[in-house]
């Protein structure tokens, strides 16, 4: 089968030198004989001209070399369309590559453009914005929106912002109302931390939130952090990561456990305290309330 690769490189993305992937792109490329492109990203994350580039030119697949923020938003102009998406991974966390298992190391991500296997994923709608992986709202967003003020990327930069706002980290009432199978609709109140809307696995760097996530499930994971006092927001979020707390078959507010977890495919969340909000690491406005529900098949994603 015939194929037509463009390849997208964000200028800005993570911590290394975008010269010396372009010369990697053509030499291997070349090497497989392929027709390609290169194209740079858009700064305002407007990809809707790659869809009439995709027909006139029968484009089979577009590389992101980026970031999980330019991910998401070339995903999102491309929901539904008949094309592969693949990734390089070249951002400071790269939640969506390492949850579908693509690795860091340039070659070898390559090496799983070139094979073509891919497999749909889905996506999901936070008040009709898209997400490919993950949203946030409260203490990780207002991390998100630090971090990109930096002058400086990368996981030790992440690292230190996320240190600094631990100690003034404060708690957002929330209200969530959750549909269900019989007539009514289930919702309850929590002051928590932050709420994290997962479609993929982790935060980001392997840094595992929501353990039972799947990419393809048509489910999304909801991880809530109770407030409680800092420590024992620590632990907790460390007992997470490292798969301690079961998915709650019904989720609700009750209960001792500091880290509520369950799935569902749709919810409303109540955010009268307008917690920041992210979409896919990159800081968005907030709103009083978010409606949120599962894209089934959103976009083929080339993974090992």
């Amino acid at each position: 089968m015939s194929r037509n690769i463009i390849y997208l490189i964000n200028p800005i993305s993570g911590t290394r030198g975008k010269l010396s992937l372009q010369e990697m792109i053509r030499q291997k490329t070349q090497e497989k004989g392929i027709p390609y492109s290169i194209l740079p990203t858009n700064a305002e994350g407007d990809y809707a001209f790659l869809i009439p580039f995709i027909e006139q030119t029968a484009v089979t697949d577009i590389i992101v070399c980026g970031g999980d923020g330019t991910v998401s938003a070339v995903a999102a102009a491309l929901a539904g369309v008949d094309v592969r998406v693949g990734i390089i991974p070249m951002g400071s966390g790269n939640g969506l590559a390492f949850a579908a298992g693509i690795p860091k190391d340039v070659e070898k991500a390559l090496e799983i453009v070139f094979a073509a296997k891919a497999a749909p994923i889905d996506g999901f709608l936070i008040n009709g914005q898209f997400s490919c992986m993950l949203c946030g709202i409260g203490f990780d967003a207002k991390v998100a929106e630090e971090f990109a003020g930096q002058a400086k990327r990368g996981l030790q930069t992440y690292i230190r912002v996320t240190l600094t706002n631990f100690f003034s980290a404060r708690a957002f009432p929330f209200r969530l109302h959750i549909p269900s199978d019989n007539s009514h609709d289930p919702s309850f109140g929590e002051e928590a931390f932050f709420i994290s809307i997962a479609n993929g696995n982790q935060f980001g760097n392997n840094f595992t939130i929501a353990p039972k996530a799947s990419l393809h499930d048509g489910l999304l994971d909801i991880v809530i952090a109770k407030k409680t006092n800092r420590l024992r927001f620590l632990l907790s979020v460390i007992r997470q990561v490292m798969g301690g707390y079961r998915v709650q078959p019904k989720p609700g507010g009750k209960g001792r456990e500091k880290i509520l977890y369950f799935q569902t495919a749709n919810l409303v969340i109540e955010n009268p305290g307008e917690a920041p909000l992210h979409i896919d690491g990159d800081p968005k406005p907030s709103a009083r309330e978010f409606h949120i529900s599962i894209v089934p098949d959103a976009i083929r994603l080339i993974q090992p």
